[in-house]
């Protein structure tokens, strides 16, 4: 069945990185968009980033903008977001998706998802 690991949440200070990562399984990995997403403190689910199948198009919050990359290795399975310049608003708890095909479209709703992991910017 599908799977979605994700890893490398943690605790940062404002200004400082994180890299989280999603292990993915159970299916054929380089067929489909992935993205990542985001659910802050008393806030709904909002989609942060996504990366087409094959990595050539990739999207982004503008808020996130110029702060955070997506990356995927489609030999390992597994998609990266490298987050700089964290901001305390940041802090939430992110999950991976995997789209329902290869192109990655923000207005539509993920095929699965992950369990999350927390990420929390604060001094």
């Amino acid at each position: 069945q599908v799977q979605l690991v994700e890893s490398g949440g943690g605790l940062a200070q404002p200004g400082g990185s994180l890299r989280l990562s999603c292990a993915a399984s159970g299916f054929t990995f380089s067929s489909y968009a992935m993205s990542w997403a985001r659910r802050a403190p008393g806030k709904g689910l909002k989609w942060v980033s996504g990366i087409d199948s094959d990595g050539t198009d990739t999207y982004y919050l503008d808020s996130v903008k110029g702060r955070f990359t997506i990356s995927r290795d489609n030999a390992k399975n597994t998609v990266y977001l490298q987050m700089n310049s964290l901001k305390p608003e940041d802090t939430a708890l992110y999950y991976c998706a995997r789209s329902h095909g290869p192109a990655f479209r923000p207005e539509e709703e993920s095929a699965y998802w992950g369990q999350g992991t927390q990420v929390t910017v604060s001094s």
